[in-house]
This record gives structure tokens, sequence and C-alpha cells, in this order.
């Protein structure tokens, strides 16, 4: 198991019950394929520097977890499938 954090830019259409059920897929990926959320964070709404999908801001999420690297491939399509992802970046955590 490695240690990785992904950030995610939630559009603010989303609304609350949009942005917990999108942080909540993908905390179930990683506790269905045996990882653990280790810590989240929300970095709150914030102006984007250029616009994406017509939106001028978005909403940024931190979660840092630990999760076996043959399955993250399968997390970066879990977050591509949301509608209310604008952009994500994975990371692999150093060791």
């Amino acid at each position: 198991m490695r240690d990785y954090e992904v950030v995610l830019v939630i559009s603010p259409q989303a609304g609350e019950d949009g942005m917990s059920n999108t942080v909540g897929r993908v905390n179930q990926f990683i506790s269905d394929h045996g990882g653990e959320v280790t810590e989240e964070a929300q970095w709150g709404t914030r102006r984007l520097a250029y616009r994406i999908r017509n939106f001028n801001e978005g909403t940024y999420l931190l979660t840092k977890f630990k999760l076996d690297p043959s399955h993250t491939t399968g997390l970066e399509s879990t977050i591509k499938l949301s509608e209310h992802v604008l952009r994500h970046l994975l990371i692999k955590l150093d060791d």
C-alpha cells in the first residue's frame, strides 16, 4: 500500500449534496479496494485561474489515503465519471 492524495475541484452547482455524494463515492472506492482514508480537508470555494466548463469558481477538497497502486487507474476512472468534478489531481506521496 502506498500513500496518495487527491485534490478535487467540485462545481459550485453541485451544492452540498452533490459534493458529499462525490466525496462519498471516492471514499467508498478506496475502502472497497482495501484502502484507508487517512485525512480529509475542505479548502473552500476559490476563484479559478481560468474558466472551466463556464465556471469561475470551484470548491477544493483534499483527501489523503493509502491504496494499492494497481487500483489508482480505477479510482481516476471513478472520479472522471462524476459530473460534478471539474478537475482532479492524484499524487503519490514520497515514502
